[in-house]
């Protein structure tokens, strides 16, 4: 409200204002008919003004805007993938019955052209991810995400995301995920029914985190190729992936 008032407060002064210099301008020449000609094109020019304004700049300026917003996005998720995704993903494909089967699609990605991502992001949909929570480390699960919490936290913070819906979901996953584990004291104690649980929620989290590192490659590969490489030779579908670079 006190917003508004001083917005009203500064429009009542601004017209009294313009008054004042048109009452001058008459008292100086005594020649209202200038006065309505010139008044009358400006105000007729303002229509256009106002187009130009609302419908031109206003719109270059949020493009720019979004473009400044989808960088700062990506930066987040870079982080996420640097510090949580690759190490998660890894992880979770240890649990993976069909891992040799779904490294396959995923293995040369290092070859892959800008042109084979949306085709690529399409098939990862359609792959049949089988989680079985006996194949893998589940303690070694909980005890990553356990230590990977706070950060988690602070992601799910950051104001950036809010127009990152599939990110979002993904971070909102994992840290259901992390819960679930975290309140447990002994898996190796747990039910048949209450692991099936917790497999939903591992198979949940790994088919999101999948479909958002690919398109975490792709910007990757459009925009720091630089990066693009090291992510490569740190491929989590790669059992023989190596950071250093080989002849």
């Amino acid at each position: 409200m006190k917003g508004i008032k001083w917005q009203i407060k500064w429009a009542i002064i601004l017209i009294i204002l313009s008054a004042l210099v048109y009452i001058l301008h008459y008292v100086i020449f005594r020649d209202l008919h200038h006065i309505f000609l010139y008044l009358i094109g400006d105000i007729a020019f303002v229509f256009i003004e106002v187009l130009m304004v609302t419908l031109v700049i206003h719109e270059l300026l949020t493009m720019r805007e979004r473009k400044d917003l989808i960088e700062k996005m990506n930066m987040v998720v870079g982080t996420f993938f640097v510090e949580v995704g690759r190490t998660l993903l890894d992880r979770l494909n240890d649990f993976d019955k069909n891992f040799d089967e779904v490294k396959d699609y995923f293995i040369d990605i290092g070859k892959w052209d800008k042109k084979d991502f949306p085709e690529k992001l399409e098939m990862a949909k359609k792959i049949n991810y089988e989680i079985d929570i006996h194949k893998g480390d589940l303690d070694t699960l909980k005890r990553f995400l356990f230590e990977k919490r706070e950060f988690m936290l602070r992601l799910l913070e950051n104001p950036n995301l809010l127009e990152h819906d599939s990110f979002t979901e993904l971070l909102w996953a994992v840290t259901h995920l992390t819960e679930e584990l975290s309140l447990r004291k002994d898996l190796s104690k747990c039910t048949d029914s209450d692991l099936g649980h917790l497999q939903g929620d591992m198979k949940r989290a790994y088919v999101i985190l999948v479909y958002e590192w690919l398109e975490y490659m792709e910007h990757l590969k459009n925009k720091y190729p630089y990066l693009f490489s090291l992510a490569v030779r740190m491929n989590p579908f790669d059992p023989n992936a190596s950071i250093e670079i080989k002849e």
